[in-house]
């Protein structure tokens, strides 16, 4: 995790509210069926992404964040499944398409940018072969224009010496190197949307952010909207327009990143806040969340973080609280203090 949370840069004019967003998310569970009994892993997620927007997607390993990058494009490995929700794609429902149609949607519509570049490139074949080939896939283009239309979008990640770094292969590049090329791969088929899975997480910090600059600027200048799953608040705070924070498969809280980072409401968002230590910081320990998250087959009635939380009251541990405005009224929260202000009240 980056030592200290930088001040975000101002959201792209493109991120303002549009008619259609990009990505509408409403009520989506994923479940995995098992011996025992159905396991939910991800329950009543819903969100919006806005044309040139990036939504962070943040919270502990096991949060449910990738899952809903997963869920989105298609991509849950078996038994996993959608248990509930519907996902629509520019006003279009997508996640009751049959099999072949959502797989004509990946790629050309929905790209996807993964943690470790090596999984998503073939060592095989040089980068330019798998530009063109993803390219002609998409747009049936002709071999020398999509040749074309590769080595610009190797320029457009800023690859140097692109007309000559085209024909090498995958293992003569570094990891950010590499990371380039699957953005650019990505970028093939002039998606709409883009989900990128822990994108910077391999990487060194110096690198990090060239990626994260990159994800904006090809935002800002493509229009592409971005959802951003990471666990990593620096990386948050360095590249999104809004934040939704991730706990026990729910989103606890969600806003614009500057107003979580700086004003969080949940007391989960705080904790995670409260973690990250400041460069003029000096103390022995780091600040830590006590506990750990519920496991699936343990989940907690009522508010699932209630066990780790300072705040909690018996009506937390009775029933789940919904979103709500936070007190300072830019983000909504899943907290029953911000709801009448007591979480003592039956």
């Amino acid at each position: 995790m980056m030592a200290t949370v930088p001040r975000p840069a101002a959201p792209a004019a493109s991120a303002a509210p549009a008619t259609t967003p990009t990505l509408s998310v409403r009520g989506l569970s994923v479940e995995f069926p098992t011996r025992h009994g159905i396991l939910v892993a991800t329950r009543d997620i819903s969100f919006d992404i806005q044309p040139g927007e990036i939504l962070g997607m943040v919270g502990e390993s096991g949060a449910g964040k990738s899952l809903t990058g997963m869920a989105v494009i298609g991509l849950l490995e078996p038994p996993g499944r959608l248990g509930g929700g519907e996902i629509h794609l520019a006003g279009k429902r997508i996640d009751n398409l049959p099999p072949k149609a959502r797989q004509r949607l990946r790629g050309k519509e929905i790209g996807a940018i993964f943690q470790d570049p090596l999984t998503s490139l073939h060592p095989l074949f040089t980068v330019g072969d798998q530009l063109v080939e993803t390219i002609r896939h998409h747009d049936k283009s002709s071999a020398a224009a999509a040749r074309a239309r590769a080595l610009e979008l190797l320029l457009a990640v800023g690859i140097p010496a692109a007309d000559k770094r085209i024909d090498h292969y995958p293992h003569q590049f570094s990891g950010g190197m590499r990371q380039r090329v699957v953005i650019a791969l990505a970028l093939a088929a002039r998606p709409a949307l883009i989900i990128a899975d822990e994108p910077t997480t391999a990487l060194d910090v110096s690198v990090q952010a060239q990626i994260t600059a990159l994800l904006r600027r090809l935002c800002r200048e493509q229009g592409t909207s971005v959802l951003l799953v990471t666990h990593d608040m620096g990386v948050i705070a360095e590249t999104a327009d809004r934040v939704a924070v991730m706990y026990a498969g729910r989103i606890v809280e969600i806003g614009p990143v500057l107003d979580v980072l700086r004003r969080p409401g949940h007391p989960y968002t705080q904790g995670l806040m409260n973690a990250i230590p400041g460069l003029r910081q000096r103390a022995a320990r780091l600040n830590q969340i006590d506990g750990a998250m519920p496991r699936l087959h343990a989940m907690p009635e009522g508010c699932a973080f209630h066990p780790r939380c300072a705040h909690a009251g018996p009506r937390c541990a009775q029933t789940r609280p919904p979103l709500a405005a936070s007190p300072t009224g830019a983000t909504v929260s899943a907290c029953w203090l911000h709801q009448g202000g007591v979480a003592h009240a039956a």
